[in-house]
C-alpha cells in the first residue's frame, strides 16, 4: 500500500498543472463558500457599526420599562439625570409630527452638534430659537421647504386638540436616513410644539473616569419607587444593529442554498475529472496491477490523491477569499463608501476545507473504483480510455427510467391540482416541495440517462456545424466519440441553465403580476384626495389640468355606502375613467373587459361578486344608503382582486350621478409631464402649489410606491442570477478542464489531424467548438427542463400570475453561455496547436 501510495504521490507532485485541473472546480467551490463568510461577517460588522440608531457616544440609554402602568421620563427626571454625578452630557430624545399641505411632516428632537448628536448641518444652520426647524435636503426638495421657508404645521397638543404652529426652516441637515419627510429641532422645542413634559429615552454621555455601574444605580435611583430601564449604549446598538439587519441573515439563508448547490456542481466536475485523469493513466494503473497491487489498495491510493487534491483546492480557495476579502474594505474606501473589515473567521475556514475535502473524496470514490476493476492485461494491450464507452448498463437504465417515472407522476399530480382563480384554503408551499422534489428526480434521471441522450441531442444541435465543413464535423464527432465525458459535463451545465431559465420566466411572470397589482393600487404617480365626504375645488381641478408638469390628469368620485342586490354588505365604488391613465391596461380581468363598463355595466371585484352572488352578464340592483338611489346595471367586469384604487365596484359616471354622487371629485390622479427624479420633484411642487395651504387635502406620490416595489423585485432577481451564476462559473471551469486534459489525451490524434493538412487554426477552431458544444448541449438540456417547471411553480404559487416566455432573455442566457464554455477551451487550443505533429505522433 505504502508503495503504491508513493507512486501515485510522486506522480501528482511531477505534474502539478494536472492536480490543478483536477481540483480547480473545487477550488473555485472553496474560494465561492469562504468569500460568502467573509463577505456576512464585512455586511454584519458594518451593520452594526452603522445601522444602529444610537450614537457611538452613547454611555447609557434611558428609557421606559416595558411594563404596565410605567410611567413614561418626565422632563423633571430628565433635569435629575442631567445632575447626577459623572454625566457628561444627557439628551431626551423625543418625536411628534403634524401635517403640512396634506402631507406629513415627522418632527424630531436632536441637539444638532457635539457627540449625541444624529444630524450635521449642510446649509444655513441649525434652530437656536423658539419656532425653528431644520429639514433634510430630500425633505426640503419632495416638500417645497427650502432654507427660509415659512410654514404652518397642523399638531396636536396634549388635549388631543389640533392647533396650527408657525415654522420657519432655517437650514438643512444631513443624517443617515433620509425618507423625504423629517424635520429637526432641539428637543426641548420638540417638546414644546406638543405641550407634553415627557421624553421617550435619555441618551447619556459619561465624563471620563465615571464608574459607569454608580452612574447607572444613580440614574435608576432618579425614578423614585419605579426605576427607569438603564441599559449600556453598546447593548442598545447591538439589539438595533442585529434588528436592522434581521433581513440580511435571512438573504445569507438563501445563499446558502444555492452555494449547496454550487459545491454539488463542484464534486460532478471532480467526478469527470478524476475519471479523465484515471482513464489517461490506465497503463500505469495495470501495471501497478500487474506486480502486485490489488483492487483495494489502488482504490485507496486514489482516494488518498483525491483528499491531497481537495487539501490542496480548499487551502488555496480560502487563501485566495481571504486576500479578496481584506482588499475589498481599503477599494471601497476609494469610491467613498466605508465598510466593517471581515476579520478572520479560523473555524468557517476550516470547514470549508473540510469539506473541500470531505467532496474530492466522494467525487473521486467510483472513479478509482472503476479504474481499479480494470483487468492488468487488458489495460496493458493500448491506452484505452473512457472515450470508448457510450452506453450504459441495464441497472443504470432502469434506474434512470424509475427516477423519470417519478419525476414525471411527481410533476402531474401538482398539474393536476393547481389552483384556479379562487385560492381559498390552498396551501402553495406543499406544492412547490413537490416541484421541488419532481426537479431533483429529473435531474438525477439527467446524470443516469445523460450519455444515451448525448448522441440525439448531439445529432439535432451539431448538424448546423456539420455543414460548415470538416472542422465542425470534427468538432461533432470528438464529443460524440466520448458520451459519457460530454454527458458529465453537460450536465452540469445544464444545471446552471434550468436555474437560470427558472429564473428569468418565473422572474418575467411575477413582474407582469406585480405591474397588475401596482396598476390598480398606484394607478398615477400622484393622488390628490379631499377629506372624508369633501369635494375637490373645481378650479384646483382645472388648474391642475393646465399644469405643464402634469399629464394624463383625470379625477374621480367614491361611494362608501353602496348596496349590491342582496348582498349583507355594503361596498366602496368610484368612477374612475379606465381609458384616462395607460398604465390602467395592465389590470388583470378574470371575466370580461373594463372597456365593456359603459352607461348601464359595473365592474365587480372578486370579493363583490362572492358576497353578492353575481356573474359576467347577470342584471343587479345598485343602491346607496336606504335605497334612496337605485339603478339596475349588468355586470361587464369581474376582477381577480380589487378595483383600482382599492374599492369593490367600478361605476360609469353616469350610473354614478344616477345614484346621488356629488358632482365635484373626491379625488385626482396625475403622471409627472418628465420622469425621473426630478419630473416627479416638479409636479410634486406643482400639486403642492394647487393646493395653496387649503385644509382637508391630502397628497400621496405613488411612484415612490411603485419604485420601491421595483427596486425590491429587481433586487432579488439580481441577487437570485447572482447565486445561480456560481453554478455556471464551476460549469464553465469543469467545460475548460474537460478540454485541457482532452487536448492531453488526444494528442496522437491532433497530431495526425495536423499530418494530413489540418492547420493550427483549423485545430484551434475544432477544439473551441467542441468546447461551445458541451455548452450547447447543457443550454437545450437546461431550458428543455427550466422552462416547464418555471410555469409549473408560477402557477402553483396560486397568486394568479400569468405564465411568460422571455424568448430574448432566454436567447441572450443560450448565447452568453455557448459563448462562456467556448472561451473556456481556448486555451487548452492553442496549447494543442502549438505542439508539432511529428512530437504529437510521439506521445503515447
Amino acid at each position: 500500500m505504502r508503495a503504491v501510495l508513493r507512486t501515485q504521490l510522486g506522480g501528482v507532485a511531477r505534474r502539478p498543472a494536472r492536480l490543478l485541473l483536477t481540483g480547480l472546480a473545487m477550488l473555485v467551490a472553496s474560494f465561492v463558500v469562504y468569500a460568502t463568510v467573509l463577505a456576512q461577517q464585512i455586511t454584519l460588522r458594518t451593520a452594526l457599526d452603522n445601522l444602529s440608531g444610537t450614537p457611538a457616544a452613547v454611555d447609557l440609554v434611558v428609557d421606559t420599562p416595558n411594563t404596565e402602568n410605567a410611567v413614561p421620563i418626565s422632563t423633571a427626571q430628565l433635569a435629575k439625570i442631567k445632575s447626577v454625578p459623572g454625566v457628561a452630557e444627557a439628551v431626551g430624545r423625543v418625536e411628534t409630527g403634524g401635517e403640512i399641505g396634506g402631507q406629513y411632516l415627522s418632527l424630531v428632537g436632536d441637539p444638532g452638534s457635539g457627540a449625541l448628536s444624529v444630524v450635521h448641518v449642510t446649509q444655513g444652520r441649525y434652530p437656536a430659537a423658539p419656532n425653528e426647524i431644520a429639514v433634510t435636503p430630500r425633505t426640503a426638495s419632495r416638500m417645497g421647504l427650502p432654507v427660509g421657508t415659512k410654514l404652518g404645521l397642523k399638531v396636536y397638543g396634549a388635549d388631543d386638540k389640533q392647533k396650527t404652529v408657525n415654522l420657519t426652516v432655517v437650514g438643512l441637515v444631513g443624517t443617515a436616513d433620509d425618507f423625504g419627510s423629517t424635520g429637526y429641532a432641539p428637543p426641548s422645542e420638540v417638546s414644546t410644539l406638543t405641550g407634553g413634559n415627557t421624553v421617550q429615552k435619555v441618551d447619556v454621555r459619561l465624563a471620563a473616569g465615571a464608574d459607569a455601574d454608580a452612574v447607572r444605580a444613580a440614574i435608576a435611583a432618579t425614578g423614585g419607587k419605579q426605576a427607569p430601564n438603564v441599559r449600556t449604549g453598546a447593548d442598545v446598538r447591538l439589539a438595533e444593529a442585529q434588528a436592522a439587519a434581521s433581513d440580511l441573515n435571512a438573504l445569507f439563508a438563501v445563499v446558502a442554498m444555492f452555494i449547496a448547490i454550487a459545491v454539488a456542481a463542484a464534486g460532478l466536475v471532480a467526478a469527470s475529472t478524476f475519471r479523465i485523469v484515471f482513464a489517461q493513466r490506465m497503463r500505469q494503473l495495470a501495471l501497478l496491477r500487474a506486480v502486485g497491487a490489488g483492487r483495494g489498495t489502488l482504490v485507496r491510493a486514489l482516494a488518498a490523491e483525491g483528499a491531497l487534491t481537495g487539501l490542496a483546492a480548499g487551502v488555496t480557495g480560502v487563501l485566495g477569499a481571504l486576500a479578496l476579502g481584506y482588499a475589498v474594505p481599503p477599494i471601497l474606501r476609494l469610491f467613498d463608501i466605508t465598510v466593517a473589515g471581515p476579520g478572520l473567521p479560523v473555524l468557517p475556514a476550516l470547514g470549508v476545507i473540510a469539506l473541500a475535502v470531505f467532496v474530492t473524496l466522494l467525487a473521486v470514490i467510483a472513479p478509482a473504483a472503476s479504474a481499479a476493476r480494470v483487468a492488468p492485461l487488458e489495460a496493458l494491450r493500448a491506452a484505452s480510455t473512457t472515450a470508448g464507452k457510450h452506453g450504459i448498463g441495464k441497472l443504470r437504465w432502469a434506474f434512470g427510467l424509475l427516477l423519470v417515472a417519478g419525476a414525471a407522476l411527481s410533476a402531474a399530480y401538482v398539474a393536476t391540482h393547481l389552483p384556479g382563480r379562487d385560492t381559498k384554503d390552498y396551501r402553495p408551499d406543499m406544492m412547490l416541495l413537490v416541484i421541488v422534489l419532481s426537479g431533483a428526480l429529473a435531474f438525477f434521471a439527467l446524470i443516469a440517462l445523460g450519455p444515451v441522450l448525448m448522441r440525439p441531442v448531439l445529432a439535432a444541435v451539431g448538424l448546423p456545424l456539420r455543414r460548415l465543413g470538416p472542422t465542425g464535423r470534427l468538432a461533432v464527432g470528438g464529443v460524440g466519440g466520448a458520451t459519457r465525458r460530454a454527458a458529465a459535463v453537460s450536465v452540469v451545465v445544464a444545471l446552471g441553465v434550468t436555474l437560470i431559465a427558472g429564473v428569468v420566466v418565473g422572474g418575467a411572470s411575477v413582474r407582469v403580476l406585480a405591474d397588475r397589482e401596482l396598476a390598480s393600487s398606484a394607478p398615477a404617480d400622484f393622488e390628490l384626495t379631499a377629506g372624508d365626504g369633501a369635494s375637490l375645488p373645481a378650479d384646483l381641478v382645472s388648474r391642475a389640468a393646465a399644469s405643464p408638469q402634469l399629464r394624463h390628469t383625470t379625477t374621480y368620485r367614491r361611494l362608501n355606502d353602496l348596496q349590491l342586490g342582496s348582498a349583507a354588505s355594503q361596498f366602496d365604488a368610484n368612477d374612475l375613467d379606465i381609458a384616462a391613465l395607460p398604465v390602467l391596461s395592465k389590470i388583470d380581468v378574470s371575466e370580461g373587459s373594463l372597456a365593456a363598463v359603459r352607461p348601464g355595466s359595473i365592474a365587480v371585484s372578486g370579493w363583490a361578486r362572492d358576497e353578492a352572488h353575481v356573474q359576467l352578464g347577470d342584471r343587479v340592483d345598485v343602491s346607496t344608503g336606504k335605497g334612496k338611489h337605485k339603478v339596475s346595471l349588468t355586470v361587464a367586469a369581474i376582477l381577480p382582486g380589487s378595483i383600482p384604487l382599492g374599492s369593490s365596484v367600478l361605476l360609469n359616471r353616469s350610473d354614478m350621478d344616477k345614484l346621488g354622487a356629488p358632482a365635484q371629485a373626491s379625488g385626482l390622479l396625475a403622471d409627472a409631464a418628465q420622469a425621473g427624479e426630478d419630473g416627479r420633484t416638479a409636479g410634486q411642487q406643482a400639486l403642492r402649489q394647487l393646493m395653496d395651504n387649503r385644509t382637508g387635502l391630502g397628497l400621496n406620490v405613488l411612484a415612490d410606491q411603485r419604485d420601491q416595489e421595483n427596486q425590491a423585485l429587481d433586487a432579488v432577481l439580481a441577487v437570485a442570477l447572482g447565486l445561480i451564476g456560481l453554478t455556471v462559473l464551476i460549469a464553465v471551469v469543469g467545460v475548460g478542464t474537460t478540454v485541457a486534459l482532452s487536448v492531453v489525451e488526444r494528442a496522437r490524434e491532433s497530431g495526425l489531424l495536423r499530418a494530413i493538412g489540418l492547420t493550427r487554426g483549423g485545430l484551434r477552431t475544432m477544439l473551441t467548438t467542441e468546447s461551445g458544444l458541451y455548452g450547447v448541449i447543457g443550454a437545450v438540456l437546461g431550458l428543455l427542463l427550466g422552462v416547464p417547471y418555471a410555469w409549473l411553480a408560477v402557477k402553483a404559487l396560486g397568486v394568479n400570475a400569468p405564465l411568460r416566455l422571455p424568448v430574448l432573455q432566454l436567447l441572450a442566457v443560450f448565447g452568453v453561455l455557448v459563448l462562456f464554455t467556448a472561451l473556456a477551451g481556448v486555451l487548452p487550443a492553442r496549447r494543442a496547436a502549438r505542439v508539432s505533429p511529428v512530437a504529437a505522433l510521439g506521445t503515447e
